[in-house]
């Protein structure tokens, strides 16, 4: 997923960390001034004194992307509504309410008396929901004590968003005051927010009483409507006359309805592919973690507008709620703990949409699966990136599709439905082998040949995010680390459901799989000032590309390193440099490029860190994956339980609560997993149902307490899964045809072939 959050110039060591970017690149650089909006005007950020308040001759005002970090976002897919913490929705920067990837109302701002309430409270409400506690203080008698109050409660639909006004009255006399709402409406794409600039409002008109509405060029149109309100035009603005009977209140509502009958995605037809999942715990974090992100999953839930019925997740709000390839991959993997139902519909998805040709242009291969899928062309005109609506700019989401499928079967997903996939599968092996590994040297490597598309493309796909311990930014084409990870296990994993459906080629793939591992011990492995290590990268020299990495714990679980190998890894892994903030970093604070508010060179993204929770614990290094854990759960709780995409990775001894990154997504898919990926690691849950077993390995001295899940589904069926104090664990609820197994550590290597 793409951020590249620009000109972040409030923080001085983010700008020491940009380095420019290496001929040919093409990503969005870090600190590229922008051009402003036609009126000059900057949106989105603040100037920052001595460096460009003032441009020179023919130069530009820069202008930032915005911040998002202390907003309230609400979000019932496609929908999303980001505000202030007082509720209102100001004109300039990216608050609004968004329908997919168009803002339809730039401005909703409530006012009494032509005056904005202080705000005292807010709170999320469930999926779409949120309330604000403002106080009218000029309002009601003149004490040091509020005596009227106004409560706004917002819910967000698919379709829209209705508003619940509460005035509420102590006085003993009546209260009179005029409620109006000022409204705009933009239409600016979702790109033209993120990138700092803003569209000119749309009229506004009305056919009848209490009724304003805007209608785009491209026949995307809102409607506003409020209960018993006189509408304006000209302002555009609702307006309510209230009289308010002494201790009286009075609710008004308003509601804005979308039609946007060009939007890719909707919301699914089907019912939430997961029951009531619960989760108690003797540290209550992991419990409060749990529900609201399940209540965050439920918001994120899209489907095509052409497929209803097969859901996937929308990658984040509010810049990447679409179908992101790898994304939506890693979320669906990340639950199927719930159940198989999210796995099986992202699997169709993007099968459905995998690639059948080459077009250099859009990255599209036979049998490649896409990254990105848009409205219309993502375009940034003055950083040079343009971004077909279709985009397949995607070095990982081929290999971790094939892997997503094996451990949907293993979960339980019913055999005919992984049967219809397994031509997909097939066609993603020939990719594998194929167009991935351009020059033929047995590694899956990427390069952009478009000059306006991502310069990187696994999932640091930042410009400056590949860098060698010295800082020094490598050049394409880039072989990637996990990659490398990612392809041994599709293959592997490819084999075994090949010889289970009796398809020929498994013989091929495990073939291809031991020849990758010898590569990859040969090629990879650096001596670092730590110890000896996985190189993050190849660069196009084929050198390796040595700075300490968060990719490297994404090996785990694969079965491409040895038991020592991975001891090695999960040993830097935990070491101060790496995990003394509130995660994993994604690089170590000793190398050359290490800033804690790089997007991907020092800060701490919450599913990187999930990802090798999961393939710690799996590999039997419960103690480090225990500490990484209680770190999440520590971040969490700063963030009220709504983990960000990203945040500061910042030590935790320097900074009493993590620092946000001010551009992260949130809610956002992989994050919100995250909660269900750290219940599984320390609950040992690992289910085979063709093989007809489930096998229980928690966390060794239960470093987590005792958890208890309940509603977690495996081949369909309802279960519990608990691990007491003393570290017993124990599942109830199986298919009677299903053994469950316990064991301390797995007895080799190869059983450590994840089964989710």
């Amino acid at each position: 997923m793409f951020d590249d959050f620009d000109d972040f110039d409030d923080f001085d060591d983010f700008d020491d960390a940009v380095t420019p970017e290496p001929a040919g690149a093409t990503n969005l650089p870090t600190s590229l001034p922008a051009p402003a909006t036609a009126d000059g005007h900057r949106e989105g950020g603040a100037a920052v004194p001595g460096r460009d308040a003032v441009p020179g001759d023919g130069e530009a005002p820069r202008r930032y992307q915005p911040l998002l970090h202390d907003l309230v976002i609400a979000v019932l897919a496609p929908t999303s509504a980001l505000s202030g913490a007082d509720g209102q929705i100001r004109p300039g920067g990216v608050q609004g309410l968004f329908h997919a990837d168009v803002r339809v109302l730039s401005q909703a701002t409530l006012l009494l008396d032509g005056r904005e309430p202080e705000p005292i409270a807010h709170a999320l409400t469930g999926p779409g929901g949120a309330r604000f506690v403002v106080l009218p203080r000029w309002l009601g008698d003149p004490g040091p004590d509020p005596t009227v109050r106004v409560d706004r409660t917002r819910q967000v639909t698919a379709e829209g968003m209705t508003e619940t006004v509460e005035i509420v009255s102590a006085v003993d006399a009546p209260v009179t005051t005029t409620v109006t709402l000022d409204l705009r409406c933009d239409f600016a794409p979702i790109e033209t927010v993120k990138s700092g600039g803003a569209a000119s409002p749309s009229p506004a008109w009305t056919d009848r009483p209490g009724c304003l509405a805007w209608e785009s060029e491209d026949d995307v149109r809102v409607t506003v409507t409020g209960d018993g309100a006189h509408a304006d035009i000209s302002a555009p603005r609702l307006r309510w006359e209230v009289t308010l009977a002494p201790r009286g209140r009075v609710t008004l509502r308003w509601q804005a309805e979308v039609d946007d009958p060009k939007a890719v995605v909707t919301t699914p037809a089907r019912p939430v592919e997961w029951g009531a999942a619960r989760v108690t715990a003797d540290d209550h974090r992991l419990t409060r973690l749990f529900d609201r992100s399940l209540d965050d999953l439920r918001s994120l839930r899209l489907a095509e507008v052409s497929a209803p019925d097969d859901t996937f997740l929308g990658a984040g709000v509010p810049w990447f709620l679409t179908l992101f390839g790898r994304d939506s991959i890693w979320a669906a993997r990340m639950l199927l703990p719930l159940g198989t139902d999210l796995a099986a519909g992202t699997l169709r998805v993007l099968a459905r949409r995998q690639g059948v040709k080459l077009d250099p242009a859009s990255g599209e291969a036979p049998g490649k699966i896409m990254h990105e899928l848009r409205r219309y062309e993502f375009v940034l005109a003055q950083h040079g990136m343009r971004l077909p609506t279709a985009y397949y700019g995607t070095i990982d989401a081929t290999p971790l599709w094939i892997s997503l499928l094996h451990d949907a079967w293993r979960w339980g997903m019913p055999e005919h439905e992984v049967a219809d996939l397994l031509p997909a599968m097939e066609a993603a092996l020939e990719w594998l082998a194929g167009d991935a590994d351009a020059d033929r040297d047995g590694f899956l490597e990427y390069i952009d040949t478009t000059g306006h598309g991502l310069a990187n493309q696994g999932w640091k796909d930042s410009g400056d995010s590949v860098r060698f311990r010295d800082g020094r930014q490598a050049e394409g084409p880039i072989a990637l680390v996990e990659v490398q990870g990612y392809a041994y296990e599709a293959a592997r994993l490819a084999a075994e459901l090949l010889t289970a459906f009796g398809r020929p080629g498994a013989a091929r793939w495990q073939e291809y799989a031991e020849a990758l591992s010898d590569r990859f011990r040969a090629h990879f492995w650096v001596d670092g000032p730590h110890g000896r290590h996985p190189a993050l990268a190849l660069d196009r020299d084929k050198r390796p590309v040595d700075a300490l990495t968060s990719n490297i714990g994404h090996l785990l679980g694969t079965g491409l390193p040895s038991r020592e190998e991975s001891a090695a890894v999960a040993a830097l892994l935990g070491s101060p440099a790496m995990a003394e903030g509130f995660g994993l970093r994604t690089m170590s604070s000793g190398d050359g490029g290490f800033s804690p508010l790089s997007y991907h060179c020092g800060s701490i993204w919450t599913h990187d860190t999930a990802i090798v929770i999961a393939g710690l614990a799996r590999a039997g290094f419960g103690a480090e994956a225990a500490r990484l854990a209680e770190g999440l759960l520590a971040a969490a709780e700063s963030f009220d339980y709504r983990l960000p995409e990203l945040f500061s990775g910042d030590a935790r001894d320097a900074v009493i609560r993590p620092v946000p990154y001010p551009a992260a997504c949130r809610p956002q898919a992989w994050s919100a997993a995250a909660a269900v990926t750290i219940v599984q690691a320390a609950l040992g849950l690992h289910p085979d149902v063709p093989r007809g077993t489930v096998t229980l390995r928690p966390l060794t001295g239960t470093p987590l307490g005792a958890v208890t899940a309940k509603g977690l589904r495996v081949a369909g069926a309802e279960v519990t899964a608990a691990v007491d104090a003393t570290g017993r664990a124990t599942v109830s609820g199986l298919h009677p045809e299903l053994t469950t197994i316990t064991q301390d550590l797995f007895p080799n290597p190869d059983d450590l072939l994840p089964a989710g």
